[in-house]
């Protein structure tokens, strides 16, 4: 600023510091900084930037009006005519009984019909005839008879199906007392056999049950009309019963848990056990046993093949869940199966994720659970063909010259098994007599 002063030759103020002008830049700078508003802890730069301005203002409290918006604030008054109105009449046609009435219109406009009356919607109600109501409509003159069907019909077309207000204009001085539900019942009784008798488009039936709308309406009487105590009664019973269905999801989960358990076990199965035999077959083979032990066999130690299947878990009572959990294979499925099971369905080309269909869901399971099945009878059968040959070799052995024809079917049962491993070991024991 010296420099701009120098150029233009202008005179520099006086720069002499004096009291008063250091107490009043003091002061100024006092008042500034308590002017200045600190930005509160936790709130962005950029935000406390937007809430204030350059010269610290408050934000407004009030939207206010810049008056630079879209709108036109001043009208625009030409030198054209005015399109000139009149006082015109029109009448309603959806009246029947003449009425004039007047309002301003334009010159201009073409007269067209009243604006209003396209809202005038009426309603179709049937008629009939003498002999149409004898021959088809007549009913048992203690709750119906002619003169009251034309006062309902006549009252239907006046009110337009407003059948509270035609309960309430109902004659009752000359036709009796009539409900609102009586009134519905017979009307669309009516409608029904004319739908059907005069054979037009619309032939369907307008079935109304008014025994089931008055015990509605009586049971809506009885819950408005109801006592404070009472309504604290029934919220203790929907307490009460809310307790009871907790403490049956409770009892249902401890039961699907047992049964898992169950299952489980049942999935190990129990090994197959033997067929009782003689005291003096017990008493050979326990001196046997002492001198000779009898080699065990690998298919008398297989598990049951009759829990061999899947047992999948029953999803029912545990809520809300998707079908396609219940093809999902159970948690005591060991992998050893599920490999065997996945190898299975790959052999019979069997989709691994077929659409879970209710119908489906069973089937898949169903096919699965004999998959496996298949698979331990192959293991099994391959068990019990090792162990016959594995008894023709030990026969052979202590046998010479001899051979073992058995069927696989017989092998099997514990007496044949047994009658070969007796005379078996009976040739070893003669072997081992010393000669004289």
């Amino acid at each position: 600023m010296a420099d701009v002063m120098d150029i233009l030759d202008l005179q520099q103020p006086s720069s002499e510091l004096t009291k008063g002008a250091v107490l009043n830049s003091r002061k100024k700078a006092i008042f500034d900084r308590a002017r200045a508003v600190r930005r509160p802890d936790g709130m962005n730069r950029e935000v406390f930037a937007l809430m204030y301005n350059d010269n610290k203002d408050a934000p407004p409290l009030l939207p206010t009006d810049t008056g630079a918006g879209y709108k036109q604030v001043k009208a625009r008054l030409g030198m054209k005519k005015v399109r000139k109105w009149e006082w015109e009449p029109f009448t309603n046609p959806a009246r029947k009984d003449g009425a004039v009435f007047h309002h301003w219109r334009r010159t201009s406009d073409e007269p067209k019909e009243y604006l209003f009356a396209q809202f005038n919607k009426q309603l179709n109600i049937p008629t009939y005839t003498a002999n149409e109501y004898n021959t088809h409509l007549k009913s048992n003159p203690m709750k119906w008879s002619k003169p009251q069907t034309d006062h309902l019909f006549e009252l239907a077309c006046k009110f337009d199906l407003r059948f509270v207000v035609m309960a309430d204009r109902w004659d009752r001085a000359n036709h009796g007392t009539k409900t609102v539900e009586d009134l519905k019942e017979r009307y669309y009784e009516v409608l029904s056999i004319l739908n059907k008798v005069k054979n037009t488009g619309d032939k369907k039936a307008y079935p109304y049950d008014a025994e089931h709308e008055r015990k509605r309406k009586e049971q809506l009487t009885k819950l408005l009309v109801r006592t404070p105590k009472q309504i604290e009664e029934e919220q203790m019973l929907v307490n009460e019963l809310k307790k009871i269905e907790a403490r049956k999801k409770e009892r249902d989960r401890k039961t699907q848990d047992l049964q898992k358990l169950i299952s489980q076990a049942d999935q190990q199965g129990d090994p197959a056990p033997t067929p009782p035999s003689n005291r003096k077959q017990d008493k050979k083979l326990n001196k046997k046993k002492i001198q000779n032990q009898i080699r065990p066999s690998r298919v008398d130690s297989m598990v049951n093949l009759e829990s061999a299947g899947i047992k999948f878990n029953d999803l029912r009572g545990t809520g809300v869940s998707l079908r396609s959990q219940r093809m999902k294979l159970p948690a005591n499925v060991g992998q050893k199966k599920t490999k065997a099971l996945e190898q299975a369905l790959i052999e019979f080309k069997v989709d691994p994720a077929p659409p879970p269909t209710d119908e489906i869901c069973n089937v898949f399971n169903e096919l699965r659970s004999d998959m496996v099945l298949l698979c331990e009878l192959r293991t099994a059968l391959a068990d019990c063909k090792f162990e016959l040959e594995s008894l023709k070799h030990q026969f052979e052995a202590v046998c010479p010259g001899k051979t073992l024809n058995v069927p696989l079917s017989l092998i099997n049962t514990p007496d044949i098994k047994q009658e070969i491993l007796e005379e078996s070991m009976s040739v070893d024991e003669l072997s081992q007599t010393p000669t004289m």
